[in-house]
């Protein structure tokens, strides 16, 4: 299986252990290329929850020490290839991609303080999703119908799992808190 889809098509795939192996290779390169400017490289987003099908495209979240040091590590990034997404920012998060944004993409890398919230709610909602399968194939479902409603529209598909995505990230957080206290 190819990793890689047009970014203005919704369609799903079964869950591929290539997915896994690109994103460890990923991180590998990240690691090198960036070297102590990163504190954490993570693998998230549908295609790190190993029971659901997801888009073929790759998720990574880079975890830095201080946000607001960005400078330094974006400007390394878009040297190193990886496309500035600004219309995607967030108040805690930059954009990247690899890929063509009006083509295929093959990764998504959010760029956050390591340890902040969108680190700790992304990577909690992952470890949530692979620790509760009846939870992950409820998003599985919901990713299913939407991509059925909105199949050439990105932007509405992801819109109609945003609640979703936002109640199991307080489940999650909370979940994180009890395991961490056990």
């Amino acid at each position: 299986m190819k990793i890689g889809l047009n970014n203005f098509i919704v369609e799903l795939h079964e869950h591929q252990i290539e997915w896994e192996q690109n994103a460890n290779e990923t991180i590998e390169c990240f690691r090198n290329m960036f070297g102590n400017l990163i504190v954490a490289v993570e693998h998230i987003g549908s295609t790190s929850i190993k029971t659901i099908k997801a888009k073929p495209v790759i998720d990574l979240v880079v975890g830095i020490k201080d946000f607001n040091k960005l400078d330094e590590i974006m400007e390394k990034m878009e040297i190193s290839g990886l496309k500035y997404c600004p219309k995607r920012d967030g108040p805690e998060s930059r954009m990247f991609v690899i890929g063509d944004l009006n083509g295929i993409l093959t990764h998504i890398i959010h760029l956050v303080e390591y340890n902040g919230n969108e680190w700790n709610n992304k990577i909690n909602f992952r470890d949530y999703m692979n620790n509760n399968i009846e939870k992950a194939k409820e998003y599985e479902s919901i990713k299913i119908k939407s991509m059925k409603n909105n199949e050439n529209n990105v932007s509405n598909y992801h819109k109609s799992k945003e609640q979703f995505i936002i109640e199991k990230i307080k489940e999650a957080n909370n979940w994180r808190k009890e395991v961490t206290n056990k």
